[in-house]
């Protein structure tokens, strides 16, 4: 006998399949207040980790001013990456691409400019000089599933966010900026804020024939 579904599976699969990387849509005229934020990170604490270690440590960000700095530091980061990767967009007639870097430099417009920032870190303290390539999945799959769980909740409550990394081209001045121990790495910075309206829809994928591969490549 099948069993039934534990929880309302229309509901379920809207949020995990709507959950967007919000850019243009982010409200930044309206507050977001902290024990909102509080709720989404306290279940992102609930999140699997290698070895039940729980390294990870947030750093969430309200000031102003700091938020003007990362900012800087962010456009830093991005050099020319938007401006390479659209020439080989409008070489190709890439449409979808040109929109998404569209949106990409809107966020590096105005970043400063969402509500709150949130940069996820991870305990590095434990990690040999030069780790061998077997560690870093182990390393990001201890918080990247808790960073997931964050913007999974702040969808369910209206909020929305995108997982950025330009920053971390910076990473050393922005640590220094938020007095952040070298114990920790930084694995992104994630603006904030209320979307403008919630209809977010499930972005167009591959087929997942073409990818999945059944017993062996």
């Amino acid at each position: 006998m099948t069993q039934p579904p534990v929880y309302d599976l229309a509901v379920t699969d809207a949020l995990l399949s709507t959950t967007r990387a919000v850019r243009k849509r982010l409200d930044f005229d309206r507050p977001v207040p902290r024990e909102v934020l509080r709720d989404c990170l306290q279940l992102s604490l609930q999140a699997p980790t290698g070895g039940n270690r729980q390294g990870w440590s947030w750093v969430v960000v309200e000031d102003a001013g700091k938020r003007q700095a990362l900012g800087d530091l962010y456009r830093k980061g991005a050099g020319t990456y938007l401006e390479q990767m659209g020439a080989a967009a409008e070489a190709s007639g890439d449409a979808q691409t040109l929109r998404v870097l569209s949106s990409a430099q809107f966020l590096i417009d105005h970043i400063q400019d969402a509500p709150v920032h949130v940069i996820p870190c991870i305990d590095v303290s434990h990690l040999p000089e030069n780790p061998p390539r077997r560690v870093w999945p182990s390393l990001m799959g201890s918080i990247f599933p808790a960073v997931w769980s964050f913007q999974l909740a702040l969808r369910a409550r209206g909020l929305g966010s995108t997982l950025t990394t330009f920053h971390l081209g910076c990473e050393a001045e922005a640590a220094q900026l938020l007095g952040m121990p070298d114990t920790v790495m930084q694995v992104g910075l994630l603006p904030v804020a209320y979307t403008k309206g919630t209809d977010f829809k499930p972005a167009k994928r591959d087929n997942l024939d073409d990818v999945t591969h059944w017993d062996q490549w």
